[in-house]
């Protein structure tokens, strides 16, 4: 019988599963975060986040008030998790785990002890790392200096290898899939939860289908109608569509950790004249967008001109938000690669192996002439001297105005 009072425990529970990853790929990401640790003379890296821990072990976290890590050194690598999970963090884990119990409350830190004993330079995410965390981390390695490594590891990240481009396409493509089961599913009297499960159920099967190995997680429909459509995020309600209505078709595939997204605005039977003309200004901003993100192009550069289009139409008080943003290891509850965002203030020049959104939104205010809100969103990989848009599924009124 095993020792329940066991403080760590080696739970290598059955084989490694599939990689999303190839070994090749996994190890080309850990020399460079080893890189980093040599440029910053760090003796070890904590790495606590989502987007961390997914990238660079292959493995994603279900945190549930519990604590992770992804502890690298010049020689080892190993996930620590705790002792709920048994066995799957290892099973995905390329390289070690350890499994902390839930005996002693400190098993994390000591845990962590052993992995790094006599480090003195270590470094933390400061981005992700709470002010309680840091102080726990303070007491568990006394004396040792820590390092800020969430901004040197978020912009290894923004650039993307062979293989992220490959299933970043397929999330696209997945997303295409969704968006055509929305589109099926509006009817009029329906309610906005039923056909976002449409679209949700859709793009699960093509993913289950295409990654038989992976895991199945976080892929998630936003489906607005009417009101509901005035924020980019606004949860799914029981609202029924109406004929005339605006309505916001958002498909969010995850595979692996890894987020894409197709996002349109539709119409069932018809839409108002000035429906119409908002929505023809905000795709024509669309196009010039997709014409402008291209390797050497800046972010702040592309922000200002489009928004010199919304300000000729006298609608750029009605913009919601930035232009766009880097795509890989995020999603709506973990993770951002901020260096690549579309706006004003980010001088970040695009670089090929970046991947990209454009998706300009306006939302016009409830009992105005066309109100709601209005947002296309495709995806760019940037290339060496150009940019492909992996984004299939058609929008503006030729294609959206749905007469199901």
């Amino acid at each position: 019988m095993p020792n329940q009072l066991l403080r760590l425990q080696k739970m290598h529970n059955g084989e490694k599963v599939k990689p999303t990853f190839s070994a090749n790929e996994m190890s080309r990401r850990q020399i460079a975060m080893r890189k980093i640790m040599e440029e910053l003379k760090l003796d070890a890296a904590i790495l606590t986040s989502y987007h961390n821990i997914c990238y660079f072990s292959d493995f994603l976290y279900c945190y549930f008030g519990r604590r992770y890590a992804f502890v690298i050194t010049d020689s080892h690598a190993t996930t620590v998790s705790a002792g709920i999970d048994a066995g799957q963090p290892y099973r995905r884990t390329f390289g070690d785990n350890l499994t902390y119990t839930d005996w002693q409350r400190d098993n994390y830190f000591h845990a962590l002890q052993q992995l790094l004993p006599g480090v003195k330079r270590v470094g933390i995410e400061f981005d992700h790392v709470s002010i309680d965390l840091r102080r726990l981390f303070e007491g568990a390695f006394p004396g040792v200096e820590f390092i800020d490594v969430g901004a040197p590891t978020m912009w290894l990240r923004t650039i993307k290898s062979s293989e992220e481009i490959a299933l970043i396409k397929e999330g696209a493509a997945t997303a295409d899939v969704g968006g055509a089961a929305i589109a099926h599913a509006i009817r009029e009297d329906v309610p906005e939860y039923e056909v976002a499960l449409a679209g949700t159920q859709a793009m699960v099967r093509h993913i289950a289908e295409r990654f038989p190995h992976a895991e199945l997680m976080d892929t998630w429909v936003w489906f607005q109608s009417g009101i509901n459509t005035d924020g980019a995020h606004n949860p799914v309600t029981s609202r029924q569509v109406k004929k005339g209505d605006i309505l916001s078709l958002n498909c969010f595939p995850m595979i692996s950790g890894y987020y894409t997204a197709l996002e349109r605005t539709l119409f069932l039977d018809h839409a108002s004249d000035e429906h119409l003309r908002i929505w023809e200004i905000n795709c024509k901003v669309h196009r010039r967008g997709l014409e402008l993100l291209k390797p050497g192009a800046r972010c702040g550069d592309v922000a200002t001109e489009l928004n010199e289009i919304y300000r000729e139409a006298g609608l750029l008080g009605y913009r919601s938000f930035g232009y766009g943003h880097s795509f890989g290891v995020l999603s709506h509850y973990y993770g951002r690669e901020a260096g690549v965002e579309l706006r004003e203030d980010i001088n970040t020049v695009l670089q090929p192996g970046m991947v990209v959104s454009m998706e300009p939104m306006l939302t016009i205010p409830e009992g105005m002439p066309g109100a709601g809100g209005y947002r296309e969103h495709d995806i760019l990989v940037m290339g060496e001297t150009d940019a492909e848009n992996i984004t299939g599924f058609p929008f503006g009124p030729e294609s959206n105005i749905l007469n199901n």
